[in-house]
C-alpha cells in the first residue's frame, strides 16, 4: 500500500462518516462537524507533520524543526499545509490519520508492547517513519536501542535496516541530491561521533520507504526559526522537502 492509498482510505472513512451523520440528522451532521474541525489536515488530504511521543527518553528534541520544515512546504511546493505540529502517541489510533511520522531523541528509546503492535500495523500497512539520531553518533544510546528496538517492531528478514544508494528516487523528488544526503554542520565540525556519514539507512516494504533512518542529526540542523533562513546562502531545509514529497508521493 503506497501513502496515497493510505490518505484515500482515511478520505472514504471520513466520507461514510459523513453519509451516517446525514441519515441521523442534523444534530449528527452538527456533532460530526465538530470532529471533523479536530481531525488533522492530513486526515483531509493535506500534510500535517506527526511528532512521534513514546513513553521513554525524549521524544520532544529540537522543538523549531517543525515549523520551519513547514515554511519550507509552503515557499517551494502546493502542498496544502497544517501550520502546527501535531504530537501523536505511538500507542494512539490517531496515529493512522497521518501519513507521515517523525521520530528522534538523543536517550535510551524502548517501546511498549503497545507501542510496538500499533508501530508495526502503521508501517506495514503504508506508513512512512523518518527517524533521526539526534545524538549524531552511531555507537550513542539513541543510536543502539532505537536500531534494537525497530528490529523487534519490523521482524522478517525481508525489513531490515540497509543503506540508501544515492540514486533512490527520495534524491530527486523534489530537489536534486546527486551526492545523496547533504551532510550538516554537526557532522562537519566534528560533532558527535565526529564522523560524515555519506548515507541513510532504510526499511522498504513493498517497494517503498516504510521507515527512514538518519544519523545525521538533521533535527538539529533546522532548529531554528525559520525567519532567520533569510540569512543563509542555501535554505539547509531543501533536503526535509524531498522527504516529504517523497512520503506522500509513493
Amino acid at each position: 500500500m503506497n501513502r496515497r492509498k493510505f490518505v484515500r482510505q482515511t478520505l472514504v472513512a471520513g466520507a461514510a462518516a459523513t453519509a451516517a451523520a446525514q441519515m441521523r440528522g442534523t444534530k449528527g451532521v452538527s456533532a460530526l462537524a465538530a470532529s471533523s474541525a479536530r481531525r488533522p489536515l492530513s486526515a483531509v488530504s493535506g500534510f500535517s507533520f506527526a511528532r512521534l511521543r513514546y513513553s521513554s527518553g525524549n521524544w520532544d528534541a529540537d522543538p523549531k524543526m517543525p515549523s520551519n520544515l513547514l515554511d519550507s512546504l509552503v515557499q517551494y511546493t502546493s502542498i496544502r499545509v497544517d501550520p502546527n505540529e501535531r504530537v501523536v502517541d505511538v500507542s494512539s489510533p490517531a496515529l493512522f490519520d497521518y501519513p507521515f511520522v517523525y521520530l528522534t531523541g538523543n536517550k535510551m528509546l524502548r517501546f511498549t508492547d503497545a507501542e510496538r503492535e500499533n508501530l508495526r500495523r502503521y508501517l506495514r500497512n503504508g506508513g512512512f517513519m523518518f527517524v533521526d539520531d539526534c545524538n549524531h553518533d552511531v555507537d550513542g544510546t539513541f543510536a543502539k536501542t532505537f536500531e534494537t528496538e525497530i528490529r523487534a517492531v519490523l521482524d522478517r528478514p525481508s525489513e531490515a535496516l540497509h543503506k540508501l544508494p544515492k540514486n533512490h528516487p527520495l534524491y530527486n523528488s523534489f530537489f536534486s541530491f546527486p551526492d545523496g544526503p547533504p551532510a550538516t554542520s554537526h557532522e562537519l565540525n566534528g560533532w558527535g561521533d565526529d564522523m560524515v556519514h555519506e548515507y541513510l539507512q532504510a526499511i522498504e516494504i513493498d517497494n517503498r520507504i516504510a521507515v527512514l533512518y538518519s544519523n545525521k542529526d538533521y533535527g538539529c540542523e533546522w532548529n531554528y526559526d525559520w525567519g532567520n533562513k533569510r540569512f543563509l546562502s542555501r535554505d539547509n531545509t531543501r533536503f526535509g522537502v524531498n522527504i516529504v514529497v517523497y512520503a506522500l508521493t509513493h
